[in-house]
């Protein structure tokens, strides 16, 4: 691996098994009887593969006809509440006990958090595009019972610390997977005909959709990225104010947001809208205060490109995508109205979401997959492929969706649309090929030493 000439010696001591900074701190612990991660880790990996698989599910939808997809809806499911809501589900417990330095949750618990988080995810999108209501509804369930137990899975190792708190951190993740377990409760109890719910949920749709979109996916991968957007530059983690002020807002505006759409205040819709907007522009602010001291790589560029490029460009799209939203409630209020799809679906699901997951499992997957360092190198090469073409391609696709949409142009849409899809198609095939071949090369290795 790559190892930059001012990473931390503790880090640089973990080579490839730094994973995240957390790992380091590990590491340069006082000897003691070693924490077993390596289930965890598979556990881990395997949630990651099933994020990969829910992205190019959503990318697949795309091709099914408009009314049969209900619009973005089928795609935005499949790749929020499947590839991000997975990948949550198996990185969070992960980062929470290795930031603390903590044993990892039972397997059982982290197996069948990560196993019912998809099957949640697909059986509402099977439910509600079909029109089968109790399949909607049991997905419903499965997916509230994967939050539950993440929660389990990412705090209760917690009681046996053995290092610092990341109290920033996991306060956020708490008040994420709060939203989330509220959002998916209020669409729950929608889709199995609670008459106050169907009564309101032209209000408390977007209430829904702000929880989801921002409470949990965006608080959650805001978080994260202020320990792993260092570790993948480079560079040292440390307290910087503006990561204060990004999750602090972001977890305090999409509440505030969805409080005023649902009980249709105007002046607490517009103030959780500007809250919303800080804290994106304060992650964007220390997206470049990390840029600025990343380290210098003297291995396996296209991979470090591919990498910090991706987690240093998606928090733009997300500043993009709440600006929009934030225009919009600031002028129309707590209407429904407010929330739209059409000209926010690119930059949210693909320069923001899409682009993070790109970034984090090509980090992740040489650090937490099978094998060995000569597979692990093996798997940088592969995953840095046509980093630089990808990169460009899908940020300059997104752009062409926006600007597209925003001038009503629809060619212009199509052709972004389809640059952006074919780059995130690209990600998704190597990460495949990557995984596979290096289980295929692992197991016969294990085979041929018997």
């Amino acid at each position: 691996m790559a190892i930059s000439r001012n990473l931390p010696v503790a880090q640089q001591a973990l080579g490839e098994g730094a994973c995240c900074g957390a790992c380091a701190q590990e590491a340069a612990q006082p000897a003691r009887r070693p924490i077993s991660r390596a289930t965890d880790r598979r556990i881990t990996f395997a949630g990651v593969a099933f994020a990969a698989a829910f992205l190019g599910l959503a990318i697949a939808s795309l091709a099914l006809p408009v009314a049969e997809r209900r619009g973005w809806w089928l795609p935005l499911h499949l790749g929020l509440a499947g590839a991000a809501g997975t990948a949550i589900g198996a990185v969070l417990p992960f980062f929470t006990a290795a930031l603390a330095v903590a044993p990892p949750a039972a397997p059982v618990v982290r197996g069948f958090a990560v196993t019912l988080l998809p099957i949640g995810a697909l059986l509402v999108s099977a439910g509600f595009v079909r029109g089968a209501a109790p399949l909607a509804v049991a997905g419903g369930l499965a997916y509230l019972i994967g939050l539950l137990l993440v929660a389990v899975a990412a705090f209760a190792p917690l009681l046996g610390s053995l290092g610092p708190r990341r109290r920033l951190v996991e306060g956020a993740y708490v008040a994420a997977l709060g939203q989330a377990f509220v959002a998916v409760a209020i669409a729950t109890a929608m889709l199995a005909g609670v008459g106050s719910v169907v009564l309101n949920w032209a209000a408390l749709k977007p209430a829904h959709a702000w929880l989801n979109v921002f409470g949990f996916v965006s608080l959650i991968v805001a978080a994260t990225l202020v320990h792993l957007g260092p570790t993948v530059a480079g560079t040292r983690i440390r307290p910087r104010r503006s990561a204060l002020v990004a999750v602090c807002s972001l977890a305090a505006g999409a509440p505030i947001v969805a409080a005023g759409l649902a009980f249709g205040s105007d002046p607490v819709a517009r103030l959780g809208a500007l809250v919303e907007l800080v804290g994106a522009g304060a992650l964007v602010l220390h997206g470049l205060a990390v840029a600025r001291d990343r380290g210098r790589w003297t291995t396996d560029p296209s991979w470090h490109r591919m990498t910090s490029w991706s987690l240093l460009a998606a928090p733009a799209w997300l500043l993009v995508t709440v600006a929009v939203l934030a225009e919009r409630l600031v002028s129309l209020g707590a209407s429904p109205a407010s929330w739209t799809l059409d000209a926010v679906a690119a930059p949210l699901a693909l320069g923001w979401v899409g682009q993070v997951l790109v970034g984090s499992w090509s980090h992740l997957l040489p650090a937490l997959g099978p094998g060995d360092a000569t597979i692990h190198a093996r798997q940088r090469i592969v995953l840095g492929r046509w980093a630089t073409a990808r990169f460009v391609a899908l940020n300059g696709g997104v752009a062409g969706v926006l600007v597209g949409t925003l001038a009503g142009d629809p060619r212009a849409v199509s052709v972004g649309l389809v640059v952006a899809l074919a780059s995130m198609a690209t990600s998704v095939g190597l990460f495949v090929m990557a995984a596979i071949g290096a289980r295929g090369v692992d197991h016969a290795r294990t085979v041929a030493t018997g």
